[in-house]
């Protein structure tokens, strides 16, 4: 596991509100950043199929949250998990995103 991607998967997450590691083919990832756009949420999409270290920085997500799939979210530097947890918080989402400075 690169601690290059580690380091930028981690500056991603304490430098913005709400970061969503992605691939930009993933109807899951889709469905969280229609989700996040339809409640006007700012949010940072990393699409890990369209860079070059995607597959380090997925290692390096897996290591630190225990979760391998997209979307992997992130709100308020914690990690939410994947898009039915995402779904499951639509209630709270507001009230996140607003601590998170995302709204």
């Amino acid at each position: 596991m690169s601690a290059a991607a580690k380091t930028k998967a981690q500056n991603l997450i304490n430098e913005n509100g709400v970061v969503v590691f992605s691939k930009s083919y993933c109807p899951y990832c889709k469905a969280t950043k229609s989700t996040l756009s339809e409640l006007g949420a700012k949010y940072t999409a990393l699409e890990l199929d369209q860079i070059e270290d995607g597959a380090a920085i997925q290692d390096a997500l897996e290591e630190v949250t225990g979760q391998r799939s997209v979307p992997n979210i992130f709100i308020n530097k914690q990690h939410i998990g994947g898009n039915s947890d995402l779904q499951s918080l639509k209630a709270e989402l507001p009230e996140l995103l607003k601590g998170a400075g995302a709204l």
